[in-house]
């Protein structure tokens, strides 16, 4: 047994069991892709890291983690001249051997831990509150002693902690509207300049790829759609009260093509820049005389 969303975990007397811990410094160094059979904890202890995977790149700094389900595909980068401290663990499962708690038993008795386990994700990023980081270094002290009572119950404890943290943070995701924020305080300063997802995504240090999931999932809408539907309000304020010809509206608004412009215009008004400009004059003009 190796997933650890494998819902046969939750119906046999499985428990959880170390296969491998380190502490270790990187700087300079740069991983092949690679996976592993057990599931894997990735901790930040001081310095800065990132963490690549097939699709997704995450940065992480002193205090974040990242937990890898077995077989999932990554790399570790570390800049040079920026060291990186990490304290990783490697565990699977194993039917039990003694009287200890089981995984269905901590399903049957925590439901919290019981919708972790429902999550089904390749991997999770969390920031810790100092409990994990304690929690980590005790098993490995403990490992390094032999003491495998110690290990297994500190392990259990472990998997408590982390469903507790990513069910609050799946219910509540202050880090995603952190930069949910940062992102849209970009477009708005930077909507009439020729902006790109990669340009927005550099900005709050994430994946593209990422930021545009995690940004339709909060905004209900894809980053260039919502970029746009920006671009056209100032628009339709630019076109409405001065009298700035429309072929510069488009570059007012970050589109250097006039033509593209007057296509996104009506795919989000309606009527053409020429038709708008005129509605918004005779609208005044029989406001004025009313």
């Amino acid at each position: 047994m190796t997933s650890l969303f494998d819902p046969k975990l939750r119906k046999g007397d499985f428990v959880p069991k170390i296969n491998a811990y380190y502490f270790k410094q990187w700087d300079g160094y740069e991983m092949d892709f690679h996976a592993h059979k057990e599931v894997e904890i990735m901790y930040v202890i001081d310095g800065k890291c990132t963490v690549e995977l097939l699709k997704e790149a995450f940065s992480l700094k002193k205090g974040d983690f990242i937990l890898l389900d077995a077989h999932m595909p990554h790399r570790l980068i570390v800049g040079s001249g920026t060291p990186c401290r990490m304290l990783n663990i490697e565990f699977t499962f194993r039917l039990k051997m003694a009287r200890v708690p089981s995984i269905q038993d901590l399903v049957n008795e925590n439901d919290v831990f019981s919708r972790f386990l429902s999550l089904n994700e390749g991997y999770l990023i969390l920031k810790d509150s100092a409990q994990i980081y304690y929690t980590l270094k005790n098993i490995v002290l403990e490992s390094d002693k032999k003491q495998d009572l110690m290990v297994h119950l500190l392990l259990t404890q472990l998997l408590l902690q982390l469903a507790r943290m990513a069910i609050k943070s799946k219910e509540e995701d202050p880090q995603a509207n952190l930069y949910i924020h940062q992102a849209l305080e970009y477009i708005h300063q930077h909507y009439d300049q020729d902006i790109q997802v990669k340009d927005i995504a550099d900005e709050v240090n994430l994946h593209p790829g990422y930021l545009h999931r995690i940004f339709k999932k909060l905004v209900q809408s894809s980053l260039m759609e919502y970029v746009n539907s920006f671009r056209m309000e100032k628009a339709k304020m630019l076109l409405a009260d001065t009298d700035i010809p429309i072929i510069e509206i488009s570059q007012y608004v970050g589109m250097n093509s006039s033509q593209y412009f007057s296509q996104v215009f009506k795919k989000y008004t309606g009527k053409t820049p020429v038709d708008y400009r005129r509605f918004s004059v005779r609208t005044i003009e029989k406001w004025n005389k009313s």
